[in-house]
């Protein structure tokens, strides 16, 4: 699964990787986690794109409570289109969520945990598939989002079973239009850039901690 990310390009690079659309102020951030506001690019009902502010852990349109979003960060890509939680969003609100990199743990036998950070190779940015919501039951509207995710490619499978769906430039109108939802996402969710990674500080362990040492690779 992915828990916890890093998303730290400049404004201007967000700008020119998408001139159309629209930005709000963008900070740079290293240990992203759930329920934290993350950039999410998505189409407008105007036909308008923009990049968005939304709160990580989606909670469905007709939930009670919203903390039902703490269980619903991520989204696997084989079940997406039928998991209640998740199918009409799947259907009719998908996004991509910008990132840097991600982190994962490795278990060890007699140690804690492992943090590795895996970016793209070429250090370009990551466009992580998503879906979005829009819930209206408390005193104010929310809007929410997932990460999908795939089963690990051979790359990632010594550090985890799992990674995020990562999209091409070319890849996303299909994916953002959400239509030919068998053939075209069955397709897209097979892709996937060339990834390196490196063992970084358990100190992004905690989600308070938020400085660009945390990518930096670790010194035994």
């Amino acid at each position: 699964m992915c828990g916890r990310f890093a998303f730290f390009s400049p404004v201007e690079a967000v700008q020119s990787w998408f001139p159309e659309a629209q930005l709000p102020a963008l900070k740079p951030h290293y240990n992203l986690a759930p329920s934290q506001a993350i950039a999410v690019l998505r189409d407008t009902p105007d036909a308008d794109r923009e990049v968005a502010l939304l709160r990580w852990g989606l909670v469905p349109s007709w939930a009670k409570d919203p903390a039902i979003g703490h269980r619903l960060i991520n989204a696997r890509a084989e079940t997406v289109a039928e998991k209640p939680s998740f199918r009409a969003a799947f259907r009719r609100r998908r996004c991509v969520i910008l990132a840097d990199g991600f982190y994962e743990w490795q278990p060890r036998e007699s140690e804690a945990k492992q943090p590795w950070f895996i970016r793209a190779v070429d250090g370009g940015p990551l466009l992580l598939a998503g879906i979005w919501e829009h819930w209206e039951r408390g005193e104010k509207p929310l809007q929410t989002c997932a990460i999908i995710t795939r089963p690990a490619n051979e790359f990632m499978q010594p550090v985890h079973q799992r990674m995020p769906v990562m999209l091409s430039f070319q890849g996303l109108s299909a994916w953002l239009r959400a239509d030919g939802i068998e053939a075209a996402s069955a397709q897209l969710l097979q892709q996937s850039p060339e990834l390196e990674m490196h063992p970084v500080s358990r100190a992004v362990n905690d989600p308070t901690h938020d400085g660009p040492d945390l990518i930096r690779a670790a010194v035994d």
